[in-house]
């Protein structure tokens, strides 16, 4: 019997049995992917796919080179977006942060292997540059009770075998995020302990030509989105009876849809409770002719974090002159700053000729005046100049890398804040603004 596209649930039959982005066109992929909406959005946006081949082959390149680079043995990784940066695989994402079971190592020679959950080896199968799977990385109380030392003395000595055979018994190890008892035990092998985010870190800030492919999908996804919380909210609040949840319930919804993963944070606030920043949201009816302002932070498409920030004013009175005027300045203070990007600044030079906040802003401005973003928000972080500490960034930027420009303008003891943040591309020659999300005419109309 013949078996044809057609009857296979393709997303696109005119594809064949592979999609642009290199993965098989069924809906029954392994790892997380974007939906069918998502890939007619970015079809009809003109947008092209990332090869996820491609993408994966240039983080296990950057991993290796950077093992290399420190002469370590190998980088032995606990955080759920270090596993997923070397192998695109999850598992259980959330659960993972505070229950760690996965880790994954990968040696000087490039061979890679991942402990995984024990009924869920086969997530990273898919993936042909993960050359093993075991299962044994659970160091945590709640799965191992009184047992932890042993299962640590374990674990310990599967990674000094890996490290005798694939990087010449070198026992200078990167390691990220471990459990004290895993320290312990690799310490007590033999292992010299370097503190492994310092690479990871290091080697996610350079994006490849597919992880930026990747990244402008995301955003596309992300800001749809937000078009679609924005309606809602425009449509709802005027009826009285929209809560700060009803409107933020939306974004994760419409990320959901389109192949997105979480969404970090809770940011999104409503009129007096703006200022301060930070409240996340809750029950609070939101008001007509009032302040609404967000931060995305969604981990969505691919993976990819799209963490930018918009204020809206929802209701068809004008709104008052102060917030007209914070809304300018906000925008000034981003737009300013984002001129100072260009391969070869220090990142230095961007803490201390930065836009410089009035006096009245200054107590409640942002905690950074940019940082990096990737699977997540990464290093670096670049400060104001009041919190700048000498030597913690002396680095300059490079083409590839990505970064996320801030700025909250909260008066001290006021009863708004205006929150506004966009994703920005180092360019070989400068930069490129990856976020197309308006502002809203309504807090600019001077």
């Amino acid at each position: 019997m013949n078996t044809h596209y057609r009857d296979t649930r393709k997303i696109d039959p005119t594809r064949g049995a592979m999609l642009a982005d290199g993965t098989p066109n069924d809906q029954d992929r392994m790892e997380i992917g974007p939906t069918q909406l998502a890939f007619s959005e970015w079809a009809a946006a003109g947008l092209e796919l990332p090869n996820l081949p491609a993408l994966r082959t240039w983080r296990h390149k950057r991993l290796v080179d950077a093992v290399n680079q420190r002469d370590y043995g190998g980088i032995l990784m606990f955080d759920p977006l270090n596993i997923r940066y070397a192998t695109d695989s999850t598992n259980m994402q959330l659960w993972n942060t505070h229950n760690p079971f996965r880790a994954c190592l990968v040696c000087a020679d490039g061979y890679m292997i991942v402990w995984d959950y024990k009924n869920a080896v086969f997530l990273s199968k898919f993936n042909p540059l993960v050359n093993e799977q075991r299962t044994g990385a659970d160091l945590f109380y709640f799965d191992r009770g009184d047992m932890l030392d042993p299962a640590a003395k374990t674990f310990a000595g599967e990674v000094h075998d890996l490290i005798r055979s694939h990087s010449g018994g070198n026992m200078r190890l990167g390691v990220d995020k471990p459990m004290l008892h895993a320290l312990r035990a690799l310490e007590q092998t033999g292992f010299t302990v370097f503190p492994g985010e310092e690479l990871t870190e290091k080697a996610r800030s350079i994006k490849g030509p597919d992880e930026i492919k990747a990244m402008r999908c995301a955003s596309h996804a992300c800001e749809a989105a937000c078009h679609a919380m924005e309606d809602a909210a425009r449509t709802g609040v005027p009826k009285g009876d929209m809560s700060e949840n009803d409107v933020w319930a939306v974004l994760h919804a419409e990320n959901i849809r389109r192949g997105g993963e979480w969404i970090e944070t809770r940011l999104l606030a409503s009129g007096p409770r703006t200022n301060p920043w930070f409240q996340e949201c809750g029950g609070r009816i939101v008001q007509n002719n009032e302040i609404l302002a967000f931060d995305t932070d969604l981990i969505g498409a691919y993976g990819i974090c799209v963490d930018i920030s918009r204020t809206w004013w929802v209701g068809d009175a004008r709104p008052r002159q102060d917030m007209i005027d914070a809304m300018n300045l906000g925008r000034e203070h981003i737009e300013t700053n984002m001129q100072m990007l260009r391969p070869g600044v220090h990142m230095r030079d961007l803490t201390m000729n930065a836009h410089k906040l009035p006096d009245q802003f200054q107590d409640l401005k942002y905690g950074c005046l940019m940082h990096g973003v990737g699977l997540c928000d990464e290093w670096p972080l670049i400060p104001y100049p009041d919190k700048f500490v000498e030597g913690a960034y002396d680095y300059v930027l490079e083409p590839g890398m990505t970064l996320c420009v801030e700025a909250l303008i909260s008066p001290k003891g006021g009863d708004f804040s205006i929150k506004l943040e966009d994703q920005v591309l180092i360019t070989d020659d400068g930069f490129e603004n990856l976020t197309q999300y308006p502002f809203d005419p309504r807090l600019t109309d001077t």
